[in-house]
Order: structure tokens, then C-alpha cells, then sequence
């Protein structure tokens, strides 16, 4: 599921450009376009939490992926800039049930194992859906057009949404062992979160993180083609960065078992601020050898995070509190575009990237007390 749905929202910086030029959108638009899926999918998270609560998570989550088939078979349809973005709210909408459901379903079935890694190895496989689905949308559309090319993502989702009901279902405990569950969650007070002055350090970087990543992805192939790139370059340019991010999760995962989280943040994130100032230096072909080692770093926080959450909240409240994780994050990736879409629009580009390298930097002193708060002995209940 995570290949699937990472897959059908990173495939949409591809078509940004696509768009803007179609139907003559400024920055300030594609920003907006970027918020219309990110946002959707953000504020769908905590409310897919507490409905799997109620239904189980299995239930949600095929329900919210044939929704997002539904969103990506109409934008196949859209005319305008308006259209476009109500078939991407349709479409986060949906893909907002995935990351807060499957990482509990993960974090559930290693509660007593290696937890991070295997958050690290279910993040991999969204990344490899990064890499996949944007390359085969590059393909289609210059044979057939955008068009055809979502309306058949569409498609895929649909039947893998059909097909995945059956997997969960024999995979995933029966409904009396679910309803043992919640009564179990009933006895928890609140949101379960267990160290709440670290939960919310935890947030921040995961929010700038995760802000910054979807900016820079939204405005790297204008970057690029400034750098003089044709599309099928930029296309290949995404999949080399998404390759990277894809190593960066599996790695970074297991890395943070070994070094610690701190050291990992403090690395990746510094990496990542320093890399994008690179790019902006270097010429097209340099800057292309840069993008994977750059989506190292760039993708390579969030497995840390994800795998710290569930160490500050009681299980049974995995599912909600991974929703407001996720929401806190994502919603940052979706405020964020249209904003920096504006400076775009004004100062160009460049100095936009240059701006969000240094809010990148911006982490290192959150992740320091971070460290602080969470090798402390106390917690703090919520």
C-alpha cells in the first residue's frame, strides 16, 4: 500500500510542470495544486485513526485507496486549474487513511521487535513507489499523453485495492481479537501519548522535514529546466532523487538502531541544507550526479521519526496519535508550496531553494533537545 500511495502522490511533481504549461499556471498555482492533495491527505489522517478504531484498519484503508482511484480516473478529465484541484483533494482525501493505519499495523506487529528497522523497510517501499510510478507516468505521457496516464493509475490503484481487501483480511487478527483491542484502548486515557514535551519536538522537525522535502521536490524541475533539462531529463532527474530517498529510508532506518536517532537527524538534515545549496551552484550534469546522494539525506529523517513516535505512546493508540503525527507533517508539506510558490514568483527560484535550505538547518537545534527530553527518565502523560 505505501508503494502504491507514495507512488500516486510524488508522480504529481512530474506533472507540475505538465500542468503549468497546459493551462498557464503561475507558481503560486502549482503550489496550490501541491497543497489541494497534501492538504486533503493531512487533515484525513487523524479522523482515518479513530474510524479504525471503530472499523479496524483493513476496512479503512481499502476504502480510502479505491477513493483514491476514483480522484486519479477524473483528473484524467480535468480542463481547468479548478478541476485539477478538486480531483486531487478527491484523491488525498483517499490517500490520507495509508501512512496512519499501515504504520500502526507495522508498529503493532513488531511491539516487540525491531520496531524502527522495520518502519525503515515498510518507508523503502514507499520510496520504490517514488521511483517506479513517476517513471512510468514519464513514459505514458509521452505516449499517450497525461491524460491516459493518470486515468491508468487509476486503474491500478483500483484493483490493487481490490486485491489487497482479501490480503489484509487473512493477514490482519478477526474482528473478536480487534474488538478485545479497543476495549483494551478504552482504558487509556486521552491520546496515550506518554512524553509529551518530546512528542512535540518530535513533530517540529518531522513538520520542517517534511515541508521542506515536498517544496523542494514541487520546484526542482523548474530548476532544472532553468538549468536547460528537457522533460524527459527532469523526469529521469526525479527518479535518480527518489532512488536515493529510497536508500535513505531503508538505511537510515537501520543506522538509527546502531547510532541513535540524534546523530542520524543531526546528519541527514544537516546534509540535506547543505545539499540543496550545492545543486543551486552546480551545472546540469554535476547536479544530476548530486540528486541521489541528496534524496539520501533528504528522505532519510523520516524513518527515524516514524519509529520514535511509537516508543512515546501507549499501543493501543497507535493509530490516532500516527494520524496526528502524520497530519502535523504533511499538513507543513501542504501550507508550505503555495508560499514558497509566491517567492518563486517573485525572486525566482533559486532563491527560493536557498531559503529552504537554510529552514532545513533550522532542525538542528530542535533535534539537540530533543535529545535532551527523550534520554530524560521522565514522561509526560497526555
Amino acid at each position: 500500500m505505501h508503494f502504491l500511495h507514495d507512488g500516486c502522490s510524488d508522480l504529481l511533481y512530474l506533472l507540475f510542470p505538465v500542468w503549468a504549461r497546459e493551462f498557464s499556471l503561475s507558481f503560486a498555482q502549482v503550489g496550490l495544486l501541491r497543497t489541494g492533495y497534501s492538504g486533503a491527505l493531512a487533515l484525513f489522517q487523524i479522523p482515518a485513526g479513530l474510524l479504525a478504531e471503530r472499523w479496524g484498519e483493513p476496512r479503512v484503508l481499502v476504502a480510502g485507496t479505491l477513493i483514491t482511484a476514483a480522484g486519479f480516473m477524473c483528473l484524467g478529465t480535468a480542463g481547468s486549474f479548478a478541476s485539477l484541484l478538486v480531483f486531487l483533494v478527491i484523491g488525498g482525501v483517499g490517500s490520507g487513511t495509508q501512512h496512519p493505519l499501515s504504520s500502526s499495523l507495522v508498529s503493532r506487529a513488531y511491539e516487540e521487535g525491531p520496531r524502527r528497522a522495520a518502519l525503515g523497510i515498510y518507508n523503502f517501499s514507499g520510496d520504490l513507489g517514488k521511483v517506479t510510478w513517476p517513471a512510468c507516468v514519464a513514459f505514458f505521457t509521452a505516449w499517450v499523453g497525461w491524460r491516459w496516464a493518470v486515468q491508468g493509475m487509476g486503474l491500478v490503484v483500483f484493483a490493487t485495492a481490490v486485491a489487497i481487501f482479501f490480503v489484509l483480511a487473512w493477514l490482519v487478527p478477526d474482528r473478536g481479537e480487534v474488538q478485545v483491542r479497543r476495549a483494551a484502548g478504552r482504558k487509556v486515557d486521552g491520546w496515550g501519548i506518554r512524553n509529551a514535551r518530546g512528542f512535540t519536538l518530535l513533530s517540529m522537525i518531522h513538520g520542517i522535514d517534511n515541508g521542506s522535502r515536498t517544496v523542494f521536490l514541487t520546484y526542482l524541475p523548474f530548476l532544472l529546466l532553468g538549468k536547460g533539462a528537457g522533460m524527459s531529463l527532469v523526469g529521469l532527474a526525479l527518479g535518480l532523487t527518489f532512488a536515493g530517498g529510497a536508500a535513505g529510508k531503508f538505511v537510515c532506518g537501520i543506522l538509527a538502531e546502531r547510532l541513535g536517532i540524534i546523530r542520524t537527524v543531526l546528519v541527514t538534515e544537516a546534509a540535506t541544507g547543505l545539499g540543496i545549496l550545492m545543486l543551486l551552484a552546480l551545472p546540469l550534469t554535476p547536479a544530476l550526479v548530486l540528486l541521489p546522494v541528496l534524496g539520501i539525506a533528504l528522505n532519510g529523517t523520516s524513518s527515524v521519526l516514524y519509529g520514535t513516535v511509537a516508543e512515546l505512546v501507549a499501543p493501543e493508540r497507535l493509530a490516532r496519535v500516527y494520524g496526528l503525527f502524520y497530519t502535523i507533517g504533511i499538513g507543513s508539506g501542504a501550507v508550505a508550496p503555495p508560499l514558497f510558490g509566491l517567492l518563486s514568483d517573485a525572486a525566482g527560484v533559486p532563491v527560493t531553494l536557498a531559503l529552504l535550505a537554510a529552514v532545513v538547518l533550522v532542525t538542528l537545534p530542535l533535534a539537540q533537545l530533543l535529545r535532551r527530553t527523550v534520554e530524560s527518565p521522565r514522561t509526560r502523560s497526555t
